[in-house]
């Protein structure tokens, strides 16, 4: 399969209190990180239910990325905590559907953390890109 020109479509699930702000933060230090990343905020990373991940990646997304607040900094207490639950049952689901792990990821990263929110996201669409298109990749 050719992927001459091919860039991976990435959606970030990002928490409110930390990780959207970390996304701002990589936005106003002009850092770059590529721009077919998609960043949807939610209040919390242990709001995102795997069913959306799931939707995401079958529905034309390459990649999926939930970043929250580190552990023990969560603004709602235990909600990360949540989401490291949610991700193990992601990545049997990924299996499931017949896709590689490489295109999920669970990352911490806080409100004072634009260059790490860039590097992610960067490490990621690289990282999608040579895996080449989904199965289910749209365009």
């Amino acid at each position: 399969m050719s992927t001459n020109g091919y860039e991976p479509l990435i959606i970030a699930f990002c928490c409110h209190w930390c990780s959207y702000t970390g996304a701002d933060l990589a936005g106003t230090s002009r850092l770059r990180y590529p721009p077919n990343v998609r960043i949807i905020r939610v209040m919390c990373s242990g709001m995102v239910h795997p069913n959306l991940v799931m939707d995401a990646l079958t529905k034309g997304a390459d990649g999926v990325v939930i970043c929250g607040c580190h552990k023990g900094d969560c603004h709602y207490l235990e909600g990360n905590l949540k989401a490291e639950k949610r991700a193990e049952a992601i990545k049997l689901m990924l299996e499931d559907f017949g896709l590689e792990q490489e295109r999920f990821r669970l990352e911490w990263v806080s409100a004072s953390e634009g260059a790490k929110f860039a590097a992610v996201m960067q490490t990621m669409t690289e990282q999608v890109k040579a895996l080449g298109p989904s199965p289910y990749h749209v365009g």
